[in-house]
């Protein structure tokens, strides 16, 4: 039931809201008023308005749907950019004449597959901020912009070697940036734009958009690497300009701004921890002085440290400031606090797995069923649709039945589904039915698709409206951080999985095909992370191992045979299975623990605004305020 008059109480007390003597009111915070120091309506271009002189004009009933088509088109241009790289990195590497898989150039590959997750983890939250004091469409507007700016920048690369990978990896960054502006403040223009009763419906489209953009952009990339690499950045360009076009032409800021001093020592120590510890999770994955995994790194484990340390002396410092970055006393809204830590477990369930089916159909299941090495990217892509398909059917049908009935039914038993599933497909084999393995990932994605979007509404409908944009960065900030350490999970349990297993089999089975003892037992003590990159990369794992020279020394016949389809895949499925079952295992608990805390989340909540209990209005600017 939704939460009005003395109901406000424990919302009110927890920020230090004082309504003044009538407990109903439901204006948006005075200027300023002690609980948000200097909040102002929004209206117009994105300027702010100075208090008396405001007026109320009608709102075209029409652009809240404006408003969701151009934030859809940003949200989906972001996510399938953020992942369409994954499976053109083999044509993006060769076009810069660089190997991957050489052990001093893994750091590259790794950063460009991180570094614009990393960006986009830590700077939502500020970025939102910003959003809040200055006006959100504003700060979106400029991401559309920054976005399409950087991806003509990475579509005209002409440098090749390590040069080259620094450079994309640092546009790569920038666009990262640009992605950051748009993400940290489309659910609360969405908010803003939408009333209550629709904000579920309207999330809901937005985030199926985010969600099957990620993997759009797999076969999107499948499909342009080939023919030039590139094309995977330059698609972008034309969308981004539309979008920026478009933006500036149509958007208006509805929302409320708290115009304050930026809160430096607060974004200091929340990006500067981030990375680190992001950074440190990143490097983790890599070998180190002879060992499977860098976690017994100093620099690994002093970066993750020292990050933890600054992130909890930010929130010392949010709690002390009197213009913070973000409010931690928005953790005392019992509906933001439990979606947050929700979503987040959610995230660490879901951030690793698309990496671990990659590996599964480019290393194992393509090439037992006929496809060669080179082929798998796409075709990886494809088999995955599914997925895509789940969280489509059910993404926009859940924020539906959220705005009428809350989000506590459908995000808790969402996530209990995907937990259900994340157990059966431990139980498939390797070298699935394919119809079964479909089934299960488009249920999987199901599940995930009735959780994202009421969790979504859950977290936007508590939040106070001038505070929309730092709690939707602190949203993304908990989905995106949650995700890159998935994946570092997820390859730790696996390359573990791996480490048990894998060397004895490698030994053996190269062994029995006549390859020297010598020769096996080196490659056999390679960490097995250069198998699972390999796999991921739709290179022959064996080819990477062995190296030219040893093939040369071997008959046609019997190099053909351990490089062709079938030798690594029945050498890798039982190591493999074992790896992903421990994986699969944290993913299911880590579900478990956040239908847990959605459940928890209390009843269905709006924190209330005057705006929604008449005809959508929007504030016009009697004067200006210099942003």
């Amino acid at each position: 039931m939704t939460k009005k008059g003395a109901g406000y109480s424990s919302v009110d007390d927890a920020l230090g809201i004082d309504r003044g003597a009538d407990p109903t009111t439901t204006l948006p915070p005075r200027e300023g008023s002690r609980d948000f120091p200097g909040v102002e309506a929004a209206g117009g271009s994105g300027r702010g308005v100075s208090g008396s002189g405001a007026t109320l004009t009608p709102v075209n009933p029409r652009y809240k749907w404006v408003a969701l088509s151009n934030i859809t088109l940003g949200t989906l241009m972001v996510f399938i950019n953020q992942s369409i790289v994954l499976i053109a990195l083999p044509a993006i590497f060769n076009g810069i004449h660089l190997d991957p898989l050489t052990p001093s150039n893994t750091g590259y590959m790794l950063w460009m597959l991180m570094g614009f997750m990393v960006v986009l983890a830590v700077l939502v939250v500020t970025l939102g901020r910003v959003g809040d004091m200055y006006g959100r469409v504003r700060m979106y507007n400029a991401g559309f912009a920054v976005f399409t700016v950087f991806s003509i920048l990475l579509s005209v690369t002409w440098m090749f070697g390590t040069a080259g990978a620094v450079w994309l990896i640092v546009m790569r960054i920038g666009q990262g940036v640009g992605g950051a502006m748009l993400f940290s403040n489309s659910s609360a223009i969405i908010t803003d734009a939408f009333p209550q009763d629709q904000r579920g419906l309207a999330l809901g489209i937005n985030n199926v958009a985010a969600i099957a953009g990620a993997f759009i952009g797999l076969v999107l990339g499948g499909v342009l690497a080939p023919v030039d690499w590139h094309l995977v950045f330059l698609v972008s360009v034309p969308v981004g300009v539309f979008g920026t076009v478009w933006a500036y032409k149509k958007l208006v800021d509805r929302g409320v701004r708290t115009p304050s001093p930026i809160d430096w020592w607060g974004n200091a120590t929340f990006g500067v921890g981030l990375i680190l510890v992001l950074i440190g999770l990143t490097y983790g994955l890599l070998p180190y002085h002879g060992h499977t995994m860098g976690w017994g790194s100093p620099y690994v484990l002093a970066e993750i440290s020292v990050g933890l340390a600054l992130l909890v002396i930010f929130a010392v410092v949010e709690n002390h400031v009197e213009h913070p970055m973000f409010r931690m006393k928005l953790f005392r809204i019992r509906a933001f606090a439990a979606g947050n830590f929700a979503s987040g477990l959610a995230s660490l369930s879901r951030g690793g797995l698309m990496f671990m089916l990659i590996i599964w159909l480019q290393g194992i299941w393509l090439p037992l069923h006929g496809y060669s090495f080179n082929q798998t990217p796409l075709w990886a892509g494809i088999y995955m649709l599914p997925l895509t398909a789940g969280f489509l059917a059910s993404g926009p049908l859940s924020g539906y039945w959220a705005d009428r009935y809350g989000a506590r039914p459908f995000a808790t038993g969402g996530l209990v589904l995907v937990a259900v599933t994340f157990l059966l497909i431990e139980t498939i084999p390797v070298d699935f039915n394919y119809w079964v393995f479909a089934l299960l990932l488009f249920l999987n994605s199901v599940g995930m698709g009735l959780f994202i979007a009421p969790n979504q509404t859950g977290i936007m409908n508590s939040l106070p409206p001038g505070q929309r944009g730092a709690g939707a960065g602190m949203a993304a900030t908990f989905t995106s951080s949650a995700q890159v350490l998935s994946i570092g999970i997820f390859f730790t349990l696996m390359i573990l999985g791996l480490a048990a297993s894998l060397p004895n089999a490698l030994y053996s089975g190269l062994v029995a095909q006549g390859v020297s003892h010598s020769v096996a037992l080196k490659a056999s003590h390679l960490p097995p992370v250069g198998s699972l990159f390999a796999a991921f990369l739709g290179i022959n794992p064996i080819q990477a191992l062995l190296g030219p020279e040893a093939l040369r020394h071997m008959g046609a016949t019997q190099a053909g045979y351990i490089t062709g389809r079938s030798f690594f895949p029945h050498l890798i499925s039982g190591p493999f299975g074992d790896g992903l079952k421990e994986a699969f295992d944290f993913a299911a608990v880590a579900c478990l623990l956040g239908a847990f805390a959605s459940l928890m989340r209390g009843g269905k909540y709006h924190y209330e605004e005057a705006s929604e209990s008449t005809e959508p209005t929007v504030v016009e600017p009697a004067d200006s305020v210099d942003a």
